[in-house]
C-alpha cells in the first residue's frame, strides 16, 4: 500500500516539478528575448579612436550593458551596401555613415522607460549624436510578454491546485484503509497524538522518497532533452536546482504532513458504528 502511495504522491510530484522548469525555462526565454532588443549609439562626424575608447569604458563599467560591438564608419558603409545594395558614397563622393556602437541590453533595463534614462544619459556626451531604439517594437513586446505571463501563471496555479489535491486525496484514501486499526488504537486508549505520530512519520518519509523520485525523474528529463535533444530548458545554476528541489521535496512533505493530519484526525474523532457507514 505504501509503495503504491509513493509511486503516485511521486508521479504528482514530478508534474509539480515539469512546472517549475516550465516557469524557469519561460523565464529565461523572455530574458533572452529582451536581451536581442538593439540599442545604436552613434557618433558625430568628428568622433575620434579616444571618443570610442572613452564609451567602450563606459559601456563596460555600466550595470545596463550586456554587450556592445564597434561598427566603424567602414564597416557600416560595407554593411549598408551589403543590405541595401546600392553605395551612397558613388554620388555623394564620401562616406555620410558614422561609426557607431551597436548595445545589447540587459532584461530588465529593456523597456522604454529604462532606456529613456539610458539615452538621455549618452546625449549628455559631446561625440554621441543619436541614441536609436524601436520603441514602439519594445512597447508591443513588453506587452505581450506581460499577458503571456498572466496567462502561464494562472496555468500553472491551476496545475498546482489540481496536483495538490490529487496528493491529498491519495493519503486520504491510504488512511482510509486504516480506518479499523486507529479506531482500535482509540478503543485501547490511546491518545490522539500516539495515534497521529507514527502514520505521520510514515506518510513524511513517503512523501520525502517520493520528493527524491520526483526529482531524480526531472533530472533524467533534463539530460534527455539537453543531450539528445540539444535543447537547454534553463541554466543550471545553483539557484534554479535549488529552486525545483526544494519545491518539490517541501510540498511533498507538507502535503503528506497536512493531509494525514485531517484525516487521521477525522477517523479518531469518528465513532465505531459510522465507519461502516462509509
Amino acid at each position: 500500500m505504501y509503495l503504491t502511495t509513493t509511486i503516485s504522491v511521486a508521479m504528482v510530484l514530478f508534474l509539480i516539478g515539469l512546472e517549475c522548469v516550465l516557469l524557469l525555462s519561460t523565464g529565461t526565454l523572455i530574458n533572452q528575448v529582451k536581451e536581442n532588443a538593439r540599442v545604436e549609439i552613434v557618433f558625430t562626424p568628428n568622433a575620434d579612436t579616444s571618443d570610442f575608447n572613452r564609451m567602450k569604458e563606459m559601456l563596460d563599467a555600466s550595470d545596463y550593458c550586456l554587450e556592445a560591438r564597434f561598427i566603424s564608419a567602414e564597416q557600416a558603409l560595407k554593411e549598408h551596401i551589403e543590405y541595401l545594395g546600392e553605395d551612397p558614397s558613388k554620388f555623394l563622393g564620401f562616406n555620410p555613415l558614422t561609426a557607431s556602437y551597436e548595445m545589447r541590453v540587459r532584461a530588465n533595463y529593456a523597456n522604454n522607460d529604462s532606456l529613456a534614462v539610458i539615452e538621455n544619459r549618452l546625449m549628455t556626451l559631446p561625440y554621441v549624436d543619436k541614441v536609436i531604439y524601436q520603441k514602439d517594437l519594445l512597447t508591443i513586446l513588453n506587452h505581450n510578454i506581460h499577458q503571456l505571463s498572466v496567462l502561464l501563471l494562472g496555468v500553472v496555479l491551476l496545475l498546482l491546485f489540481i496536483s495538490l489535491a490529487l496528493i491529498g486525496n491519495t493519503i486520504r484514501l491510504q488512511i482510509y484503509a486504516q480506518r479499523f486499526l486507529i479506531n482500535t488504537m482509540k478503543l485501547v486508549g490511546a491518545t490522539s497524538w500516539m495515534i497521529k505520530a507514527p502514520i505521520l512519520r510514515k506518510n513524511m518519509t513517503m512523501g520525502f522518497i517520493a520528493g527524491v523520485l520526483a526529482v531524480l525523474a526531472i533530472a533524467a528529463v533534463y539530460y534527455y532533452v539537453d543531450v539528445h535533444m540539444g535543447v537547454q530548458l534553463f541554466p543550471l545554476s545553483w539557484q534554479n536546482v535549488t529552486f525545483v528541489v526544494g519545491v518539490v521535496i517541501l510540498i511533498g512533505l507538507l502535503i503528506t504532513l497536512f493531509a494525514s493530519l485531517f484525516a487521521t484526525g477525522r477517523y479518531i474523532r469518528m465513532k465505531t458504528n459510522t465507519m461502516y457507514e462509509i
